[in-house]
């Protein structure tokens, strides 16, 4: 049994590599919360997550002034009893975005850790389905990009193998998405798939109608299409159209999965190992989806993704979003348009730590020790 040492924390905020813009917001910095956690062994496990322009700050003095001091002298394997014993800690401000942000970078470095001093990836640790996943690509949809540029954006995501594209969608009419969306498929056919994105953008009547009015074009699914707290209004939409809705990346408790499953109030799961918490609550919500038959289609953070997706056996696509790359020495594989889960000990990360010291923000850098 090796005792947890020594907790380093770290932020960097990354500018995104493209413009983002979707139905209710622009996605304008990742502020990316990294922490490592050392144990008595000498052996290190490093987690991340991350916010899309605010927040960061919160997180990290979550992380100093509550967090990362009850992780000393730990016994670092025990990453169930860590999880629990933390959420219980903040219990008076869960269930929430900065507590669950928190939470992830703390668990995902467990994780690390734990993967490194047994030898395995995380992907085989985790469970072990299989070695590589379909990608989809989202970086060429954003909502203010022109039809045409769509269009040529999803011909060379396909002639890379790539699965699918997703659109974002929420112009002022429906006729509106439907157009952009009606040149994708004609020029991509109907082997292609097309994802859709509304971000929380509708209200319950407007989705339903929007839905209605996209059936024609067979969307792989429609994304957040109302409130992520409105599980009625899911539950309704769900019942009135044939395509599946997805939800996920706004969900932070196993719980609000569970009823939105338990209801059939969605039939794709997005869930994020940022925003739900880590990889041990994700790996719950990702089984109990198993359990009712629903795909897991995680969002965002492909490079610890992959590795997730590959665990599992419902795990279906990886989102192609690259947002690491200044800060690893290598990238995630992709070949043919397949993400390919990686065979290195660990979360499958290999940082660039001169480039993360360098870009480490001096107020939110912190070493906790025994």
């Amino acid at each position: 049994m090796a005792r947890i040492e020594k907790v380093e924390l770290r932020m960097v905020d990354l500018v995104p590599k493209v413009e983002r813009t979707d139905a209710i917001q622009s996605f304008v910095s990742q502020e990316t919360p990294i922490v490592t956690i050392t144990d008595a062994d000498g052996a290190s496990g490093t987690g991340y997550s991350y916010t899309i322009g605010t927040g960061g700050s919160s997180v990290m003095r979550l992380l100093a002034d509550h967090l990362a001091p009850r992780l000393i002298g730990r016994d670092a394997d025990c990453i169930e009893a860590i999880w629990h014993d933390l959420e219980f800690a903040t219990h008076a401000t869960t269930i929430g975005a900065i507590t669950a942000i928190a939470l992830a970078a703390v668990d995902t470095a467990l994780w690390d850790l734990r993967a490194k001093k047994q030898g395995l990836p995380l992907w085989k640790l985790a469970g072990g389905a299989r070695e590589r996943a379909p990608l989809y690509t989202t970086e060429g949809g954003w909502l203010h990009i022109e039809t045409q540029a769509l269009v040529e954006d999803a011909l060379a995501a396909k002639a890379q193998g790539f699965t699918g594209s997703k659109v974002k969608i929420g112009k002022p009419s429906g006729s509106e998405d439907f157009r952009r969306l009606e040149a994708v498929r004609d020029a991509l056919g109907d082997d292609y798939e097309i994802m859709t994105d509304c971000n929380q953008g509708f209200s319950l009547d407007g989705a339903i109608r929007r839905a209605e009015r996209l059936k024609p074009l067979d969307l792989a699914w429609i994304e957040e299409p109302l409130p992520a707290d409105d599980i009625d209004g899911h539950v309704r939409l769900s019942r009135s159209t044939s395509t599946p809705v997805a939800v996920g990346e706004s969900l932070y408790s196993i719980r609000h999965f569970r009823e939105y499953m338990a209801r059939g109030a969605c039939s794709v799961v997005q869930v994020d190992v940022g925003r739900i918490g880590g990889i041990t609550p994700w790996l719950k919500v990702a089984h109990a989806a198993e359990a009712f038959d629903i795909p897991v289609c995680p969002h965002f953070l492909m490079e610890l993704h992959v590795s997730l997706v590959c665990a599992v056996q419902n795990g279906r696509y990886v989102e192609y979003i690259p947002q690491l790359d200044d800060l690893t020495a290598t990238r995630m594989r992709v070949e043919n348009g397949q993400a390919i889960a990686p065979t290195e000990p660990g979360i499958g990360i290999d940082w660039d730590w001169d480039a993360v010291k360098a870009k480490s923000i001096a107020e939110f850098t912190k070493e906790i020790r025994a």
